[in-house]
């Protein structure tokens, strides 16, 4: 059994599964066309399907996060895979020079890959997951 968590993992748990929820709407939705423009050329299909694909695992992780309290840490590990699996995407549109969500220069669309690894922290502090992980290697 999981541990409980404190209220400030438990808030920033359910504001990252808010946040994925809303995102994932978003590729399937009004957002589709900046999406669009994220997906790599090296991608080998459609660029269609990985939008709306990615935007379907968005809503599932978001629900995980919002729903599945006892499996948080397990949920944890995933979101931040997808969210290093995703990462390409945002280099992709850095090396490219891409615009899109507002992202319009070098500047800015280096921050935004700044901020992918914290990500990445993020889901991995708000679920417990790397202090679960720390805690089954002690013994």
């Amino acid at each position: 059994m999981t541990a409980p968590a404190s209220l400030p993992r438990t808030t920033a748990r359910l504001i990252l599964g808010a946040f994925l929820l809303l995102a994932g709407i978003s590729h399937l939705t009004w957002n589709r066309t900046a999406f669009l423009a994220q997906v790599p050329q090296w991608v080998p299909t459609d660029g269609d399907f990985v939008v709306v694909a990615s935007g379907i695992v968005e809503i599932v992780l978001g629900i995980a996060l919002l729903t599945l309290a006892r499996r948080r840490a397990q949920v944890g590990w995933i979101v931040a895979a997808f969210f290093v699996a995703i990462f390409p995407g945002n280099i992709s549109q850095f090396v490219t020079g891409t615009d899109s969500f507002g992202l319009d220069s070098d500047l800015g669309r280096g921050i935004r890959l700044a901020f992918q690894p914290l990500l990445v922290l993020w889901a991995l502090w708000c679920t417990g997951a790397w202090r679960a992980w720390r805690a089954s290697r002690r013994g």
